[in-house]
């Protein structure tokens, strides 16, 4: 594992990190267990992972230095998906994803 992904390792969420290009760099343990039908995904490219609408968001981030937000459900599972872009010297270096499972109904806070 590259250093300084120590941190998220074993985080209760999935962590999914890609360089400017979209080669993956680094999966925690709970992203890798998610598409482990597909084996080792690190040093791959993840636009060969996605539909054609997912790799113009991608693209979309990339260029941007932006971030994304979205929920999805599969089964009885519901999951926030947060997508945002990382930086090196200034520049968009590439994107990391945590994928988060969450409760089907979430307390809301509104604070002043």
């Amino acid at each position: 594992m590259e250093q300084g992904y120590e941190w998220a390792k074993t985080m209760n969420c999935a962590v999914t990190v890609c360089n400017a290009e979209g080669i993956i760099l680094f999966m925690n343990e709970k992203a890798q267990k998610t598409f482990e039908k597909y084996g080792s995904l690190i040093g791959q490219n993840l636009f060969n992972c996605h539909a054609p609408t997912s790799q113009e968001k991608i693209k979309e981030l990339l260029a941007s230095g932006g971030s994304n937000a979205y929920t999805i459900e599969k089964g009885s599972v519901k999951k926030m998906i947060y997508q945002t872009a990382w930086f090196k010297d200034g520049k968009v270096a590439g994107l990391v994803e945590l994928s988060m499972e969450i409760p089907p109904e979430m307390k809301h806070f509104i604070r002043s």
